[in-house]
Formats: C-alpha cells, structure tokens, sequence
C-alpha cells in the first residue's frame, strides 16, 4: 500500500513539473490623467504619457483587477499607476493619487467632434466608402441581404487586449458559425481599420492573414476614409484620437440585420464569441 502511494505522488509531482510555465507578465510604470471611471470600477480611461519601453502617449480605456485600486480616484485625477501587459490582456494597478482634478490635457485633440444623435437598435446604418484588403472600393450598402457584423482596429495597436483581441473574438465567432449545421449563412464579418494612411491593402491583406489563415470565407478586412470616419464615429460613440503618430480609441463591434439596421452592439472588449454568435444568427434571420 505505501509503495502504491508513493508511486502516485511521484507520478503526481512529475506531471506537476511538466506543466505549462505561466504566461510571462509585464510591469510598466506611467503617468497620467483620469479621463472616467466606470460605475463598477473595472475600467478606467487614462491620457497615459509616453511609457518608456512600451507605448507612446495615448488616451484608453484600461481594465481593472482589484476594484480597491480605484478607491477615491475620479475623472480629472493625476495619477502614477502600474500597466501590467501579459500574452492576452493588460490592466492597471498599484494606482497613486498625485492630485485632484487638474486641468484637461490640452493637446488631446479629438479628430470627430461632429453634433450627431447615436444610433440606436432598429436605426439604419448611414452607408459609407470602405477600401478593401484587395485595393477595391466597396460600401455597407453592399452587404444587404446578409447579417453583418463590423468592428474598428488598426495593425499598429499594441495592447493584447484591444485590437488583437476584437479579432481573436471574431476568428473564434467565424468558426463556431462556420462548424454549426443549423447556423444562418447569410452573414459577413467585416473589420475596419480607423487608421488608412497606415494600413494600406496590402499591409490589411497580411495583417489579416494573421487571424483568419488562409480562409478568408465571410471575412473581410478594410479601412475606413476619413470622410466616412468623421460621419460614422460619433453615431456609434466611437472614439478616435490621433496623437503624433499614435492612436488612442475605444472599441465599438455593430451587428446589422439584412436590412441594414442596428441589430446590436457590443462596447468595450468583454464580449463573448458566443454572444457575437448569437447576435449574428438573431439579426440574420430578421425580416423587413
């Protein structure tokens, strides 16, 4: 009997030390502004000045693990804080008020400012001008009859957990459609990208390559132009801020029916592929 147990915790502690290492995580100290905080206190918008090693400065929304990190910290606060960035998310903690509700930043400059009512579920979808991954010119009108779901991204974004993760999402959504019997296939999924003197087609066709392999079935990247930008971000509340070279945005994905209307939309990135899923196949089965 003992030398049965003894077997069972070699093999035990063998298997224990076959196992995985933890994905390596990695700390950044930074300064900056607090622009909001959500009601339950896992995000916070943060104008962060430049992060040496990492990222330039940027206004994001950032998540947060401990909810005690936020404790009497509100918009307008100067803070340091700790950007912790690991294979597939990043969040902030060990935040340090410095003061109480400075002045704005002044070079934070908002590029869509225009006075437009947001788009509500049922709403049709203003059409705009779209490059495609292959150089041609399409526009959202084009997908009527199908189900189509868009979010916004640009190549160059470096945090895991915003642009990357927004395609990751929609990869896994693609397959778990793609793999069910009984799914709709009147749908589309469509990436946008806010940034198109960057990414020009062929930039988007490797970037895309990336997430979707070889497959490109009902899935489809593309830029924005600036005109459609300027018309379309302040319907969806969608956030676009250029600084110097860098890009600072939150993160809008729109499902629209066969008609061309709001369906739903997801804010932020905590959405699931299977509740993308579900939308897609709700809205692909709407009537006129």
């Amino acid at each position: 009997m003992k030398q049965w147990s003894f077997l069972l915790w070699l093999l035990v502690a063998v298997d224990c030390s076959l196992a995985a290492p933890a994905a390596e995580v990695k700390f950044y100290a930074a300064h900056g502004m607090v622009q909001d905080v959500s009601a339950d206190r896992r995000q916070v918008t943060i104008h962060n000045q430049d992060i040496p090693g990492y990222m330039k400065e940027m206004t994001m929304d950032y998540s947060v693990k401990d909810t005690n990190d936020l404790t009497g910290i509100s918009a307008g606060d100067e803070i340091n804080f700790t950007l912790a960035v690991g294979e597939n998310e990043s969040w902030v903690k060990n935040v340090q008020l410095i003061t109480h509700h400075v002045a704005a930043v002044t070079n934070n400059t908002f590029v869509f400012d225009a006075d437009s009512s947001e788009l509500k579920p049922g709403d049709l979808l203003p059409d705009g001008t779209l490059v495609t991954e292959t150089g041609s010119e399409i526009h959202f009108s084009d997908f009527r009859g199908r189900a189509l779901a868009f979010t916004f991204f640009f190549t160059r974004c470096p945090l895991p957990d915003f642009c990357a993760r927004m395609n990751r999402n929609f990869a896994e959504t693609r397959q778990l459609l793609l793999s069910d019997a009984s799914a709709p296939t009147n749908w589309q999924f469509l990436s946008i990208s806010f940034d198109p003197d960057s990414d020009q087609p062929e930039v988007l066709s490797g970037y895309a390559g990336l997430y979707r392999g070889d497959d490109a079935r009902h899935w489809l990247f593309a830029s924005a132009s600036t005109n459609t930008l300027a018309s379309l971000a302040p319907r969806l509340d969608l956030m676009v801020v250029h600084q110097g070279a860098n890009i600072s945005h939150n993160m809008r994905t729109v499902v629209l029916d066969p008609q061309g209307r709001i369906a739903s939309q997801f804010d932020g990135n905590n959405w699931t592929p299977e509740q993308l899923a579900d939308a897609i196949v709700q809205a692909a089965r709407k009537t006129p």
